[in-house]
């Protein structure tokens, strides 16, 4: 009997994060398993307008909105395709984030897709997806994107 009924699926509102999606529809449905999609908000920090007193600060409650929307289309094809599917905002370090909603969820695996960073790219930027690996009391599952010209991260 198969035992991995529930996914959390991590997206980060760029079309490579949702590319695990696609393998997702192959098995999620004759397996008869349940996704949570989740979008990870990354607080911004305030911004002095160079020259002037003005503060560029964030507007949560509109990024939230935006990440909400963005989840429910893409659950909604998933409902469509006969998939059971919620969604989850978290706000704060992604990779902090999906593992909590990991433990939070009950979840038996993560899947997502990762950049495949390396190198000082890598030292840089970090690895969401390698502290995901490490630290992840469950399976997962990680699909790697071919960097691509011109990808904007974070629609």
């Amino acid at each position: 009997m198969y035992e991995h009924k529930h996914v959390l699926v991590a997206v980060d509102g760029s079309a490579d994060s949702e590319a695990v999606l696609t393998f997702l529809l192959g098995i999620a449905g004759p397996l008869d398993m349940r996704v949570t999609l989740l979008r990870v908000l990354e607080p911004v920090v305030p911004d002095v307008i160079e020259g002037s007193r003005h503060v560029v600060v964030e507007d949560a409650e509109a990024r939230r909105t935006d990440a909400e929307e963005y989840l429910a289309a893409l659950a909604a094809d998933l409902r469509s395709r006969g998939v059971e599917t919620r969604c989850r905002v978290g706000r704060g370090k992604p990779a902090e984030e999906i593992l909590a909603a990991a433990r939070a969820e009950g979840v038996d695996f993560i899947a997502m897709a990762t950049h495949g960073r390396s190198g000082v790219r890598r030292l840089l930027f970090g690895s969401v997806a390698e502290t995901v690996l490490r630290h992840a009391d469950v399976p997962v599952f990680l699909i790697r994107q071919p960097a691509t010209v011109g990808t904007t991260e974070g629609r």
